[in-house]
């Protein structure tokens, strides 16, 4: 019997598709970078006052989500010559245009949440959990 190649079927996935997709959602798909990106969108801030605003993140991680921030243009970081250092963090234009993305997320939570709710009560009366 002859071998014929069985043939190619299209496996391109959305994310295939999008090719800055995934890198996307790698980027704003962190808890810590979401709650940084909206305690600037209503003003400038500190970095002692992002601590306090955000609550429960360590130095570490705040420091590490506003270096990744920063890499990527969201945030921009300005230092005072001032002892002791003063520095302020903000949104660049860039990082405004998320804003309004991650902004209609919020409106959308707002708006919606309680159905999803209602919506996993409905599943774990059917579905026990285990």
């Amino acid at each position: 019997m002859k071998y014929m190649p069985k043939p190619k079927i299209n496996s391109r996935s959305l994310l295939d598709e999008h090719p800055y997709l995934r890198q996307t959602l790698d980027l704003i798909a962190d808890k810590w970078v979401v709650a940084v990106l909206y305690v600037l969108s209503h003003s400038t801030k500190r970095y002692g006052e992002l601590q306090r605003e955000i609550g429960n993140i360590s130095q570490r991680m705040l420091t590490r989500t506003l270096r990744d921030l920063e890499r990527n243009g969201l945030i921009e970081r300005k230092v005072y010559p001032v002892v002791p250092p003063m520095v302020e963090y903000s949104l660049t234009p860039l990082g405004l245009t998320l804003n309004r993305v991650l902004k209609s997320m919020c409106d959308w939570s707002t708006e919606n949440f309680q159905q999803v709710e209602i919506a996993r009560d409905e599943y774990d009366k059917v579905n026990p959990p285990i």
